[in-house]
């Protein structure tokens, strides 16, 4: 079921956390719980259709057992990093659940009458601390999504779908013990993720990226845009909340070209992203991707430019077959590659912006690896300029051009819509005179 060694000497590292933590739960959960039950203006956001969930008494024991999976996954933790990472997505789900509830503080509505017997005890003893505040998003959710990916990773066979069910009941259990409105949980669900995505498995967190070239403009717009949604969805209401979803992707988004650069999206070395990282960003990719199908509607996939080199969009599994691609270098951080090659390399840079000179050795290497053993394919969401100037550096490092200028006319008679400004051609002159030093 479970293969994972633990590391000698970190008991003393786990017990911190596990009280600390714990101590920190009740301390602002209860605070939280306080504050808000002053207040008079605590409003509500439910469905009509709500008022059809059934309470099922017997939820409360999968409602309850969240409590003892979190202290478990705290001792189950093997490694001082898995230790680390779980008990910051831990206490961040924390922080960020409290200051909504403080920021904007919801009323649970439902009656729940009075139960007897040990379920009715166990509903006792939960109403013995917590209060019907404390709504969206869903603390109870938020931890369940970070468990549940906790928990996947050390339980193999069929164990994992005993886990899977039980957490699904989990997750039921929020509704159908009459904690939580239907708004808590999907709110929960992005918490979590954005959690997971503050800590990551396999790469260092956002909140510790290097230094990044600030792209305020294209801050200001994304920011622009996603409280200019959240501020409709709020005033529609209604299906219309799904909205927030959006504005949320958009923010982070925002905070990419301001804080985190390419990193913010996680694209991982397959070309593919998390689930977490991919639930987070999925309104901003689909409208990435319906963008990218739009502005190269009447152009080809790909197109050759010399030898095996092609240039051209991201691909779907049909381009790759169509043109037998062995190899893809891709330079699109925003929106994940959904097909199998044989060699893939992945450089990733923020769309609209201008690539470090240090990425072209990087990408000349790859190309120039790739296209002597089967056709290659360099990609970016259009294929239009991010691409464009890898190929460009390439041509110029391979002497099929002495010059940008004569590696743009080659490039522009293979894909005449490449758009490559003034600036980006100083560049790229700049990154080759370095390599005449």
């Amino acid at each position: 079921m479970m293969s994972h060694k633990r590391e000698a000497s970190l008991w003393p590292r786990t017990l911190l956390w596990l009280i600390g933590l714990s101590g920190f739960f009740f301390f602002s959960y209860g605070l939280a719980n306080h504050i808000t039950s002053l207040r008079s203006d605590v409003g509500s956001v439910v469905f009509n259709w709500e008022h059809f969930i059934p309470l099922w008494s017997w939820t409360i024991v999968p409602y309850w057992s969240i409590d003892a999976l979190y202290g478990l996954a705290i001792l189950m933790a093997c490694t001082r990093k898995e230790l680390d990472t779980l008990g910051r997505r831990l206490l961040s789900a924390q922080v960020i659940c409290v200051g909504c509830f403080l920021l904007f503080p919801l009323h649970f509505t439902f009656e729940r009458p009075h139960l007897d017997g040990f379920f009715g005890t166990l509903f006792d003893l939960l109403m013995g601390f917590d209060k019907p505040f404390n709504q969206a998003p869903s603390l109870h959710i938020t931890l369940l999504v970070i468990l549940w990916v906790f928990y996947s990773q050390h339980i193999k066979g069929y164990w994992r779908w005993l886990l899977h069910g039980w957490f699904f009941l989990i997750g039921l259990s929020v509704l159908t013990t009459w904690q939580h409105h239907f708004f808590d949980v999907p709110t929960g669900v992005l918490a979590g993720c954005l959690c997971i995505w503050l800590w990551p498995d396999n790469s260092s967190s956002p909140l510790l990226a290097k230094a990044y070239p600030k792209q305020w403009k294209l801050f200001f717009i994304y920011t622009m845009v996603a409280c200019i949604n959240a501020l409709v969805s709020l005033y529609l209401g209604g299906l219309w909340l799904w909205l927030c979803w959006l504005s949320v992707a958009f923010l982070l988004v925002a905070l990419n070209y301001a804080f985190f650069g390419a990193v913010g999206f996680q694209k991982q070395d397959n070309g593919r992203f998390s689930f977490p990282a991919f639930l987070l960003y999925t309104p901003y990719f689909i409208v990435a991707w319906v963008n990218s199908r739009l502005w190269t509607r009447n152009n080809n996939n790909a197109d050759c430019v010399v030898g095996n080199v092609y240039l051209g969009r991201i691909p779907c599994p049909s381009t790759i077959n169509q043109y037998q691609f062995s190899g893809v270098v891709d330079l699109c951080a925003e929106l994940p590659m959904t097909c199998y090659v044989e060699r893939y390399r992945l450089i990733p840079v923020l769309d609209l912006t201008m690539p470090p000179i240090s990425i072209f050795d990087e990408a000349v290497k790859a190309i120039d690896a790739y296209q002597q053993q089967g056709h290659v394919l360099v990609c970016c969401a259009l294929g239009y300029s991010r691409s464009a100037q890898a190929v460009l550096a390439w041509l110029l490092w391979s002497k099929h051009a002495a010059t940008v200028k004569e590696a743009l006319e080659i490039l522009k008679k293979a894909r005449p819509t490449v758009v490559i400004s003034q600036v980006q051609q100083k560049n790229l002159e700049a990154w080759w005179a370095t390599k005449h030093e």
